[in-house]
């Protein structure tokens, strides 16, 4: 599942340890030298070393000590930037241009000179900077280097630490979980992302906001004609103007962007190239543990869901007599459904291929989020004070992104979907926006209303989700195998080397099947849920309760999931995988492929105990070689 650029790096590494600690200083001066220092990502990287350091390809204590002197030096020059040019600074590009660099830095320094140095080491936004403050200052320097050089050594070995946990772990966890991993740090990039995008738009605009009202003023005043029109949105005697400046530019943005989506798939005449790559990635992340979490998930944009949410806000709306409120989002609602329905019977794109069902273009799950939830947004966000109004937009980018990548993991849409949904339901929502507060003055009393909708939305989702989760499984299962090829081609060749991983070969009646294993000493595992997943968090927990954790062949779960005691140790033992092959006989024959191990009991990072794979087995054991004597099974083993 690795990129071949992962593998690059591990083997350079491991060829290179003594000059893989040039990059990881390189890597922490360069975070610590001001200006450059904003730029560098340095938490994504450190924790990449860390994960090196606990898979054994780097030595830890050499890592943080390169790492601690790199920081050292970035900060050394930046404090010596600060104490060289002094208030000059200030008037050297980029502060300036962007005053605001270097005044957060002076804003924390002067709380607390000392402290400062060591806070900022964990504040990205600060951290090459306070280093120059302190120079510009002309803070003692042994004073200075004191205090830097601890922080630059706690920094090094905290920000190292929870990758090394991570690797120390990655080699139990990697082969029987690497895609659910994998799949959850997707989900949680897709959240980051959608929070990060709504957070710096909105502080951004904070920053800008007299700057861009009055360039708007000026351009409606040259502009006879559509300068009517802008005035009247960004009226400067109305406190409304700069949230209405920033739904107009949002709503700028978007349909811009819509148009461009929008053509790029009628120049195409179907899903573009990405939509494709996306959805082959996101198929090959497929496994059982996941799919019920992103099953889930999915059911967060279904009616029932966003329904509750709808109907109890609107009721308090009606009952507190807000009547442009109730109408203005019931209109929302009504009309972005209305469009979206009508845009999936005209559009025609090839659906995904786990599509079955639920298929549309856009995703009306997804316009539908974006709609109920950033209506709502807009609704109250002008009642909270200062920086609060935030949260709101992000609680609606959260929600829109857990649909929406849920969905895509399911395979129910392409890419361009889910976004064509999200732009459509941001370009309806701040269209119905900028009509409703440009038409209500009244305020009113939020908390009870946000409650109310909040609320609702999360007891229907503890509610509903964990029950319609199975049905929406159901409805977008991997497609079956098209391959076929008969029964005696089977017999002579099996299913040809591109499947040469599978121990075991296996035609006939999974009844049949089952029975004789049983009989052989095997016991079938339940499917595993996150409940049990849980448990191997339990000391107390014996070895046969534990859980061996599912895996996927093409998407498709386990068939059958089978384990026996070694009976040399209860700390060991056989597991047998057994999936629907990935070829059809043409006879109609169900065949079965089979992969064959066994697993040590360990315990990892002092908290997790789970099975681990061990060593492949050089043969099978003698009732698997012999397992289609006397019964009706046909089978082909591995030529090992």
């Amino acid at each position: 599942m690795h990129g071949a650029w992962f593998d690059n790096t591990l083997a350079w590494i491991g060829a290179h340890p003594v000059a893989a600690g040039l990059l990881v200083f390189l890597i922490a001066f360069c975070d610590a030298v001001i200006v450059l220092g904003a730029i560098v990502p340095a938490l994504p990287l450190m924790l990449a070393i860390g994960v090196l350091i606990g898979m054994g390809k780097l030595s830890g204590p050499y890592a943080v000590a390169c790492a601690a002197l790199g920081a050292f030096c970035g900060d050394g020059l930046s404090y010596w930037v600060g104490r060289r040019w002094g208030e000059g600074l200030r008037g050297v590009w980029p502060f300036r241009r962007y005053p605001r660099l270097l005044e957060r830095g002076e804003t924390l320094f002067r709380r607390n000179a000392n402290k400062s140095l060591l806070i900022a080491r964990y504040v990205g936004a600060v951290r090459p900077f306070v280093p120059a403050i302190a120079g510009m200052a002309r803070m003692p320097l042994p004073r200075y280097v004191r205090i830097s050089a601890f922080a630059c050594l706690s920094w090094a070995i905290l920000f190292l630490l929870p990758g090394w946990a991570l690797g120390e772990a990655y080699d139990a966890i990697a082969v029987v979980a690497d895609k659910l991993v994998l799949a959850l740090a997707g989900l949680v990039v897709a959240l980051a992302a959608a929070w990060a995008i709504v957070l710096y738009t909105w502080r951004w605009f904070a920053v800008n906001a007299d700057g861009l009202l009055a360039r708007a003023l000026r351009w409606s005043q040259t502009h006879p004609r559509l300068g009517k029109v802008v005035r009247s949105v960004i009226d400067p005697s109305r406190r409304e103007s700069a949230s209405l400046l920033l739904l107009a530019c949002c709503l700028f943005g978007f349909a811009w962007a819509w148009a461009w989506l929008s053509g790029s798939l009628l120049a195409s005449g179907g899903p573009l190239r990405i939509d494709h790559d996306v959805y082959a990635f996101m198929f090959s992340l497929r496994n059982p543990l996941a799919d019920r979490t992103m099953a889930t998930l999915a059911a967060l944009g279904s009616a029932p869901v966003l329904g509750s949410g709808f109907v109890t806000a609107m009721v308090w709306l009606l009952w507190r007599r807000r009547w442009k409120a109730a109408l203005h989002w019931g209109v929302a609602v009504a009309v972005g459904l209305g469009l979206t329905e009508a845009l999936a019977a005209v559009v025609h794109m090839p659906r995904p291929p786990t599509a079955a069902a639920g298929f549309e273009f856009p995703s009306i799950a997804v316009t539908m989020t974006t709609v109920v939830f950033g209506f709502f947004a807009v609704l109250i966000a002008r009642e909270l004070p200062g920086r609060q109004r935030v949260w709101p937009y992000l609680l609606t980018g959260v929600a829109t992104a857990l649909v929406g990548f849920a969905r895509l993991y399911l395979g129910a849409h392409w890419l361009s979907d889910i976004l064509g949904g999200m732009l459509l339901g941001a370009i309806w929502v701040l269209l119905i926006g900028i009509a409703y507060r440009r038409h209500s003055e009244r305020s009113f009393w939020m908390p009870p209303l946000g409650w109310t909708f909040y609320g609702s939305v999360l007891l229907a989702s503890f509610w509903f989700t964990p029950r319609i989760a199975p049905a929406t499984l159901a409805q977008f299962e991997p497609p079956p195998p098209t391959h076929t090829m008969s029964l005696s081609h089977w017999r002579s060749s099996g299913l040809g080397s591109g499947h040469a991983r599978f121990d075991l070969e296996i035609a006939g009646p999974m009844d049949t099947l089952q029975q004789r294993l049983l009989d052989d000493g095997w016991q079938i595992q339940p499917a595993a849920d996150w409940m049990a997943v849980l448990g191997l968090l339990d000391d107390d927990l014996a070895p046969s309760e534990r859980l061996v954790l599912p895996l996927a062949l093409d998407a498709h779960p386990e068939r059958l999931l089978l384990r026996r005691v070694d009976p040399r140790t209860h700390a060991r033992i056989e597991v047998l995988r057994i999936w629907p092959a990935p070829t059809l006989l043409d006879d109609g024959t169900p065949l079965w492929v089979a992969r064959y191990g066994t697993m040590q009991l360990r315990k990892r990072l002092q908290i997790l105990t789970l099975w681990q794979p061990r060593p492949p087995a050089h043969s099978l054991p003698d009732d698997l070689r012999s397992l289609a004597d006397g019964v009706s099974l046909q089978v082909r083993m591995h030529p090992r």
